[in-house]
């Protein structure tokens, strides 16, 4: 192929996982790998030193995340080219890996050339969203959404609070954080507590570190 090589960072917590991705990619004739990142701050770094065509980009990292890594590059470079890789397939994890920039987003068992032609398209100014999760972003549009203060009492139960307790950590009545369970379990479908943080968990609203 000809032009320039395509320049990829690739962003990762897990070495072997990393090293894999940017050996998959540096035996490409087209691409070379100029960077390679371990965390969300490394990763919004190595793009401001290097300036990559396509970042491939992990969600669950320390110090910062994915998502947080996209915004802050994106700040600095409004037309990035960042596909997220990632195990995590909840509707909620796609929904704001995208929200924040991303203009693809690949599950971790991707086949390799699968995500070579992904780095092709994305590098050519195409989005690259497979049908099974845009699929599942559509669902979430159709689907009840929790409102952010629904959100601040799910966390709160997953640390185990009880309902009195909820109350005292947002301010609110007992009464106020009751209604806010109960809107949570209408809108996931569910009765009980264990049953809405499996649902969290699954949909990748909460995550268990």
């Amino acid at each position: 192929m000809g032009g320039p090589a395509i320049r990829v960072l690739c962003v990762d917590d897990h070495r072997l996982m990393r090293e894999g991705i940017a050996r998959i990619v540096g035996v490409q004739t087209d691409m070379t790998v100029v960077a390679q990142a371990s965390d969300g701050e490394q990763a919004v770094a190595q793009f401001l030193r290097y300036r990559p065509d396509v970042t491939l980009m992990d969600l669950e990292m320390p110090t910062m995340t994915g998502v947080q890594a996209i915004q802050a590059i994106r700040r600095h470079q409004p037309d990035a080219r960042i596909v997220v890789l990632t195990m995590y397939h909840g509707d909620e994890d796609i929904h704001r890996a995208v929200a924040a920039g991303a203009v693809g987003y690949l599950l971790k068992d991707t086949l390799p050339d699968d995500l070579i032609r992904v780095i092709r398209d994305v590098h050519a100014g195409q989005r690259a969203i497979p049908p099974e999760i845009a699929a599942v972003l559509e669902h979430r549009a159709n689907s009840a959404t929790l409102t952010s203060r629904e959100f601040q009492v799910l966390e709160l139960l997953a640390t185990g609070k009880r309902n009195k307790e909820i109350a005292a950590a947002l301010g609110i009545s007992g009464d106020t954080a009751s209604a806010h369970i109960k809107s949570i379990f209408q809108k996931f479908n569910v009765h009980d507590r264990t049953a809405a943080l499996g649902e969290a968990l699954r949909r990748g609203i909460i995550h268990i570190r």
